[in-house]
């Protein structure tokens, strides 16, 4: 859908940006600004900046950046228009129906299709489970003891062991042979029409809105893959959905069960354990973190107990933690997974282990050790060493403390050593500077490179400040002086408001919305530090030299492209001017 974009800056401007994240993120008033901690990434002191003159947020910890509209976008995972529609319902801006351009329109149209074939494909999978055809499918899963009520809940289905049933049933609902390539569940070649998923028990994937968007197969006796997923497409991202969090989110537990397969999830499920969720046949990414923070603040990792498992939460712990989460581990010794456990000893015992499942970090400390062998006092002593790395990690001092406590305890080393350990470490690693290095010449033009890009960032961020300034520097600078493409167009979308007399930099970010790296250059723009000037003519002095800087570095591009000798000349006189060139802010 296409909106123009003056409704887009009435629905920015009717949403106060304070207002809006104060709902996602405890802010607190320090200055002209509002700081809290970052939602993006895991912090113990606040660095995310919220400006109500700017209508922008930025996080000094990890670069995120924006105004209104990319914040939804970034914290719900909204596309443009989702978040857009939610904050012109939330202001009560009415949108208009508007036609959609004719790539718009088939993009939907095809997006819409393929939910289609999804939604009549698990139908189908549902109907020959049930069916006589089904047997083999619907007799492993009362095997594994799911009860009718749970296959139908999560649609559990069967793919007939024929090639290219599902294709011909598809066709008769007639969807394209292109259409059915899309969807990932066929896959047309010269020889004929193959089904992707074939005598294997069916997991239909759903998305949070209960829309099915692609498959897991379980497959029947001794074939590979055991287990087969949809491929991605346009309307499956695995890094960006979870089995089984359609149900869970709406869990009144105040965690999240993460485990490792489909399996897992149903019987925890059947279980009572209605907040369990699996990653879809690939690792945790940062995009599944911040999915799962938009619905709680801590997980339980009921990964195997194996060695596999092992790994796999030891992958997913700095992942999680990066997104903010709270992270436990579940020891489900001596049993495997969840499922052979509630099997085993029941939900009771379970919830027990639950509220048993140990801080993630001890778990870490736990599975290193188990590099090691504990009655060699060598390999002991390098164990101890480690440990008093990790713990470096803390960069609170009352936190490290804490877990040198937690460690000594538990791992039986003496708390003072531990601690003299820690502490000499801690001076080791920060006394060691690394060796200087000749600079090559490439390096130096690197460097000279970043200080004019620094120069040009800078001045920006000085206009927008005190756009007073702009006055200052009018026939100076233009908005070509600024050799970087990106602050070009920034520079011709600010001098143009300067020149009206309204800065508005949340506005300027919406021309760029399109492009994540260049959003997020834009949005770092308007938060250069400004550095530290106790006096006037130290601020005056800083101006004057940022403002010849941009020049000069304009003038000695123009000069290397110029072929007209008068023109040449003009640009040395105006090069030798600069050093003459009395501004200031006053």
């Amino acid at each position: 859908m296409y909106y123009p974009d003056e409704l887009i800056e009435e629905v920015r401007n009717r949403n106060d940006i304070v207002d809006v994240i104060s709902g996602y993120v405890k802010l607190q008033k320090k200055g002209s600004s509002y700081f809290g901690l970052c939602p993006f990434h895991n912090e113990k002191s606040p660095s995310f900046s919220v400006s109500p003159q700017k209508q922008m947020y930025y996080c000094f910890g990890c670069g995120a950046g924006g105004n209104v509209i990319t914040f939804l976008m970034e914290y719900e995972n909204f596309s443009f228009r989702e978040a857009l529609e939610n904050l012109a319902e939330r202001a009560g801006v009415t949108l208009p129906r508007q036609e959609m351009t004719g790539q718009m329109k088939k993009e939907a149209d095809l997006k819409s299709r393929l939910l289609e074939i999804q939604k009549e494909a698990a139908k189908y999978f549902y109907y020959q489970l049930k069916s006589g055809a089904g047997k083999n499918g619907y007799d492993y899963l009362k095997d594994r003891q799911l009860t009718d009520q749970t296959i139908t809940a999560f649609g559990l289905g069967y793919a007939l062991p024929y090639p290219n049933n599902l294709y011909h049933y598809l066709k008769n609902k007639g969807y394209s042979d292109q259409e059915l390539q899309e969807s990932g569940l066929v896959r047309i070649e010269e020889r004929g029409a193959y089904d992707k998923f074939w005598n294997r028990v069916m997991f239909p994937i759903m998305d949070v809105n209960n829309r099915v968007i692609g498959f897991g197969g379980r497959v029947m006796g001794d074939g590979t893959p055991k287990y087969l997923n949809s491929p991605e497409t346009k309307i499956f991202d695995k890094s960006r959905n979870l089995y089984g969090l359609n149900l869970a989110r709406r869990s009144r537990r105040p965690y999240l069960l993460i485990c490792e397969g489909y399996m897992d999830v149903i019987s925890m499920h059947q279980a009572g354990f209605n907040n369990a969720v699996a990653s879809l046949g690939t690792a945790f990414t940062l995009q599944h973190g911040a999915l799962i923070k938009r619905y709680t603040q801590e997980v339980v990792l009921c990964y195997d107990s194996d060695g596999a498992g092992v790994k796999a939460a030891l992958r997913a712990i700095p992942i999680l933690k990066e997104a903010g989460l709270s992270i436990r581990v579940l020891n489900m010794r001596p049993y495997k997974d969840p499922d052979e456990f509630i099997k085993n000893l029941g939900p009771e015992a379970f919830e027990e282990r639950i509220d048993q499942a140990q801080n993630s970090f001890l778990f870490e400390i736990h599975a290193l050790q188990g590099g090691y062998d504990m009655a060699d006092p060598e390999q002991k002593t390098r164990f101890y060493h480690e440990a008093a790395k990790k713990l470096l990690e803390f960069p609170e001092e009352l936190e490290r403390s804490n877990y040198i406590d937690a460690v000594s305890r538990k791992f039986m080393i003496p708390r003072d050593s531990l601690i003299k350990l820690v502490n000499q470490m801690g001076a080791s690693f920060g006394g060691v500077q690394p060796s200087q290095k000749p600079k090559s010449g490439i390096q130096s033009a690197r460097e000279k490179e970043d200080g004019f890009r620094q120069s040009q960032r800078l001045l920006l961020t000085w206009l927008s400040e005190e756009p007073e300034a702009y006055g200052r520097i009018s026939g100076i600078i233009e908005p070509s002086d600024f050799t970087v493409d990106l602050y070009r167009r920034i520079a011709e979308l600010l001098f143009a408001q300067l020149t009206e007399g309204q800065v508005n930099p949340g506005q300027i970010l919406n021309h760029f919305i399109n492009d994540e790296e260049e959003y997020k250059d834009a949005a770092r723009v308007f938060h250069t530090r400004l550095e530290y000037l106790e006096t006037k003519e130290e601020k005056n002095r800083a101006f004057r030299e940022t403002v010849i800087r941009v020049k000069k570095n304009s003038l000695d591009a123009a000069s290397r492209a110029v072929t007209d000798i008068k023109e040449f000349q003009k640009i040395i006189a105006a090069q030798a001017a600069l050093q003459d060139l009395h501004i200031s802010l006053d």
